[in-house]
Formats: structure tokens, sequence, C-alpha cells
């Protein structure tokens, strides 16, 4: 790195040496025993996000019935509204029902049965694949139960999955911020964030966001730890490749994983330059980081051609439906289009207000942390180390770069309410929360309460089978 290259620095530099000893943040983290306070607050969280909807159960039943009708009796009971007598609920029958409400019916009964319907592949396929896996083999060794009409075998495993996944992006998050920033507590901090993520029960019920998380930074540390290995080339080659492998599984369960490909393209643009110096280190780069963005894109591409080969052969006995006929057959964008109205301003009408209302908050900080977090007065230093300082100066900008498109197709094309879930794979605003809690500035405060209030509201809401999901 030339000595115009910004300086790369811990989030919390220039923080006043006295208010970094003495804010409530530092004083109540233990970063000495890190993992045994990662563990601590992780549970904690967990049991009080269970009592809400162990609580949801004693008030009554759920404004929507849907889940506990499939997840006790199946898709028939689910038509018919009518609950299978010989199968009453149960306390803990219940409470796994209050984690199955909106979008998750459809993640359950897709492990149960697969894809049978256009609609369903809205929905990634990563989650339906693992629960039916650990079922089948679960099944396989006797220790499952046959199969029957609910879905309560996949809604109990689709629970343990998204919690494990949580559990597990946590101490990936803190890893990958001890290998960018070098600072113990600011890791530590920004791990401590993502258990008390906005996204709340979407990391606690089977949804794809845990996962997608866990994944996704693991894509990240890889991506972080080839920079350590700049003297051995196919070890950083590897890393490489193995990050693009990470980040394609996170896409195969969530569609906005495509924008993990950006470090790429990012580590590409910057490295092409090199070519008539280096041409044969810049080329065994470049094929690393070419593999490792196609792995990316098949994370979405495999899962179309599955369903084009469903859909469009003509072998299924119905006339092709109209995205085959289109230059890039989607399944994914026709179904958000055809069954969700998705689509480019759709969702700016006057009734949507309120849900603009309650996602920006989030938008906010995520075009904020992306737009500061990579300036020259934030960027991670290792004196000893200009190559790899500048391989983790590109990661921060190209995660900046990914959060900030993230945040602008949330507000022109998404249903913009799933900001606050979708937000949670992505850690440079966790980063960028813990580094102005460090610093004692007020944001950093606020931002926190923000979190913990909106995760616990939710909690009620969706247990309940309420808006906003």
């Amino acid at each position: 790195m030339t000595a115009s290259s910004p300086s790369f620095k811990s989030p919390r530099a220039h923080a006043p040496t006295t208010t970094t000893a003495t804010t409530p943040s530092t004083r109540i983290i233990n970063s000495a025993q890190p993992y045994r306070t990662l563990v601590t607050a992780f549970l904690i969280w967990k049991a009080v996000l269970f009592a809400i909807a162990l609580g949801s159960t004693l008030v009554g039943d759920a404004y929507d019935t849907s889940a506990d009708l499939l997840v006790h009796g199946g898709v028939e009971a689910a038509t018919t509204g009518q609950r299978p007598a010989q199968q009453p609920l149960g306390l803990s029958g219940g409470l796994v029902s209050r984690f199955a409400s909106w979008d998750a019916i459809y993640f359950l009964s897709s492990a149960k049965r697969g894809y049978i319907y256009e609609q369903e592949w809205a929905f990634g396929a990563g989650l339906p694949i693992v629960v039916r896996g650990i079922l089948q083999g679960a099944r396989h060794v006797g220790i499952a139960p046959p199969a029957d009409g609910g879905v309560l075998p996949e809604a109990v495993i689709g629970v343990t999955v998204a919690n494990t996944a949580h559990f597990l992006s946590v101490i990936v998050l803190f890893r990958l911020g001890q290998v960018v920033w070098r600072d113990r507590t600011l890791s530590l901090v920004a791990a401590l964030l993502h258990i008390v993520s906005p996204a709340g029960m979407f990391l606690t019920a089977p949804y794809m966001e845990s996962s997608y998380a866990f994944l996704a930074f693991t894509g990240y540390l890889l991506f972080a730890l080839s920079s350590q290995a700049e003297s051995r080339a196919l070890t950083r080659d590897v890393y490489l490749v193995l990050a693009g492998i990470f980040f394609g599984l996170a896409t195969a369960f969530r569609s906005n994983g495509i924008l993990n490909g950006i470090p790429f393209a990012w580590e590409v643009l910057r490295h092409l330059p090199n070519l008539p110096h280096k041409p044969f280190d810049t080329i065994r780069r470049l094929v690393a980081l070419g593999i490792g963005g196609i792995c990316v894109a098949l994370g979405s591409i495999i899962p179309q051609a599955i369903a084009y080969g469903q859909f469009c052969s003509g072998d299924s006995g119905v006339d092709p439906r109209p995205w085959c006929e289109a230059y890039l057959p989607s399944i994914f964008t026709f179904v958000q289009e055809h069954y969700w109205n998705v689509g480019f301003l759709r969702y700016w009408t006057i009734s949507n207000l309120p849900l603009f209302l309650l996602a920006t908050p989030m938008l906010a900080i995520l075009v904020r942390s992306g737009v500061e977090q990579p300036t020259s007065a934030r960027q991670p230093v290792i004196a000893a180390k200009p190559v790899e300082s500048a391989q983790l100066t590109s990661l921060v900008q190209s995660a900046a770069a990914a959060q900030v498109v993230l945040a602008v197709l949330a507000i022109a094309m998404y249903h913009v309410q799933i900001i606050t879930r979708i937000s949670s794979g992505y850690p440079l605003w966790y980063w960028w929360v813990a580094g102005s809690l460090i610093r004692g500035e007020k944001v950093g405060g606020y931002i926190v309460k923000f979190m913990v209030l909106y995760a616990l509201i939710q909690g009620v809401l969706f247990t309940s089978f309420l808006p906003p999901a």
C-alpha cells in the first residue's frame, strides 16, 4: 500500500482515551472471556424470545390459525380449517406453531413435500433442503417419528436449525471482526449486537435469515483470511473460492445474497491494473476471483434452472408459463412480481407509508454506516503488512457498497419492512454501531434501544400472526 493509501484504523480510533475506558458498553463487556460472554448473552436473549412466544400461546389463538393447522394437521387441515381431533396441540406443540407463522408456512410445506406450486419459488430452497435432509437422516437411523399429516417434525427441526445457525453466525462475526479490525472489544460488541438484531424472532423461527447470516459471515471471514495468505498464493486462492461457495450457499437461502458478489468484482477491478506488471500472479488471482464470483451466482442460477426444467420443458403436461419466454427466464422475478406485486416503486402507496416509517431507522443505519465506515479515519491499519491492509480495506469498502445497494433496492423495489430482518446478514453496520458505542456517542445508544425495542414488539406481533412481518 502506498503512502497515499488510506490508513486502516479501528472504528474506535480517535476516541478520547477516558471515554473508551469508561463507557457503559465497555464496563459490562468481559472481553477477557468473549465466548462465555457471547454464550450467556445468547441464551438470555433466546429465553426472552421464547418467553414471548410461550406467552402468546397462553393468551389464546393467533389472529390467523393457518400455522397451527398446518403444523399439526397438514395441508388438508389448513385448507379445510379443521384440526384433527386425535392431535391435540399441547403447550409444546402450540409453542412450535407460534414460530411457524407467516412465510415459515411455505418453508415447512416445501420441506415436507418439495416445491409444488409456482408461487413457492419466491422463497429460497436452502432451509427446506436442510430440514428435509436432517429429518430423513433422523428417520433413517430411527430417531424421528414417521411422516404424518402435519409438519411438526419439520417445524421442530426448522427452529433448531435457525437458532443453531444464529449462534454460529454470532461466533463467526466475532472472529471476522478480529481478523478485519484487530480489536477484540469492538468484535465482541458487534457480535453482541447481532444477538439482539432487530430481525428478532426471524432469527429464532424457521426462517432463512439466521442461516443466511451464518453462511454470509463465513464467506466474509474466508475472504478476509485470504488477505493473510498473500505470500501463499495457492492458499489465498482456495480461500477465495471457498468464500464464493459459502456466499453461493447463502444466496440459495436468500436471493439478496447475490450482492455478496460485489467483493469479488471489487477485487477484480483493483487487481486488473497489475496485469502488465505481475501477469502470472494476477491471472491466477483473477481466475480464483472469477470462480468465486461464479459460485455466488450459481446460488441463484441453479434453482432457476431447476424451475425452468419443471415448468418450461413441456414434460409437466401444462402449457409453459409466461416467464419461460423471457430473454432471461427467472421464475423468482416473475413470482415476486405476479403474486407479491414486487417491482420498481410498486410499493410506493399511501397505505404503505407506515411500513416505510418502520423501515426508516434501519435504512438510515445501513446508508450512514455504509458511507462513514470506509472513510480514511475508520480504515483498519496493519503497518507491517501493507498488502494485507489494502486487501482488508477493499473488503470493508465492498461490504459497505453491498449494504448501501441493499438499502436502495429495499426502498425502490422490495416490501420495504423486510429490511429490518434481511439486514441482519451484513457485518459492516454492526461494526459501525459497535464503534459508536465504544466511543461513547449517543447515536450508538439510541440504535441499541431501537434494536431491542423493535425486536421485542415484533416478537409479540409475529407470534400472534400480526403485521408487520
